[in-house]
């Protein structure tokens, strides 16, 4: 004979499993580990990290690692993203460049820290998949998706407030340098193609003035004013 439900059972939806996994990651891997900007939490809580991995990944989605998106490129750790953006201190006003689209992920984030977020993708076919998620999960009007050399920057719509750039460069690019409005600030992973410094800067006086945060490992950063093109592509965070 079947049992028949209590009235106050509620069944649990894939959504309401994946929405606990996000309060998971929120807790133990940002708020655990000393992020403390409440909008940075909230925006990591908001974004549905599982709709911009593949489908064979969606279990692992949550998880405290970067994880493949193709092309040898990979979505960053929670933490990473978290870490980026708290440390451009944004406060919701600001028009945001972010160079390495990747999965869209870490631009969707800066979607609900800033006004304004403009970021690019040397890879053609990452940056359409990325635009097309965006649209299709709405909510990201204020995210605009653009192909090719992220190094260059996008000088026709500079300057920008804050800059954020999801790869590994031998040295910042000077583009970016000079598109860093006034008092904005940049984070970019520099070092050599297999390990980083996150390094943080603030332009002040028309000068950077910056800091090593720790070390990072992040994909090379492709381009004019990064690693050439070819065999540098390790693993790393986007």
């Amino acid at each position: 004979m079947s049992q028949i439900p209590h009235l106050n059972e509620k069944e649990v939806t894939p959504r309401d499993a994946r929405r606990e996994k996000r309060e998971q990651m929120v807790g133990r891997q940002l708020r655990g580990r000393k992020i403390r900007s409440e909008r940075v939490l909230e925006a990591m809580l908001s974004v549905p990290r599982h709709e911009f991995v593949a489908e064979e990944f969606c279990a692992r989605a949550y998880d405290d690692a970067p994880l493949p998106i193709g092309d040898g490129q990979t979505i960053s750790q929670p933490y990473m993203v978290a870490s980026m953006s708290e440390a451009l201190e944004l406060t919701g006003t600001e028009r945001v460049l972010e160079v390495g689209t990747g999965s869209g992920y870490q631009a969707a984030v800066l979607g609900h820290l800033a006004r304004e977020v403009y970021t690019i993708e040397s890879r053609t076919r990452l940056a359409l998949e990325a635009r097309e998620r965006l649209a299709r999960l709405g909510g990201y009007d204020n995210v605009h998706v653009h192909a090719g050399d992220g190094t260059l920057g996008l000088p026709e719509l500079a300057p920008f407030d804050a800059i954020l750039v999801a790869a590994g460069a031998p040295e910042i690019p000077p583009p970016l340098v000079a598109q860093l409005a006034e008092g904005g600030r940049i984070v970019v992973p520099v070092g050599a193609a297999n390990e980083q410094q996150l390094v943080c800067g603030r332009k002040v006086g028309g000068e950077l003035r910056s800091v090593a945060l720790y070390y990072c490992r992040f994909v090379p950063l492709v381009g004019r004013h990064g690693w050439p093109a070819g065999p540098l592509g390790a693993p790393g965070g986007k």
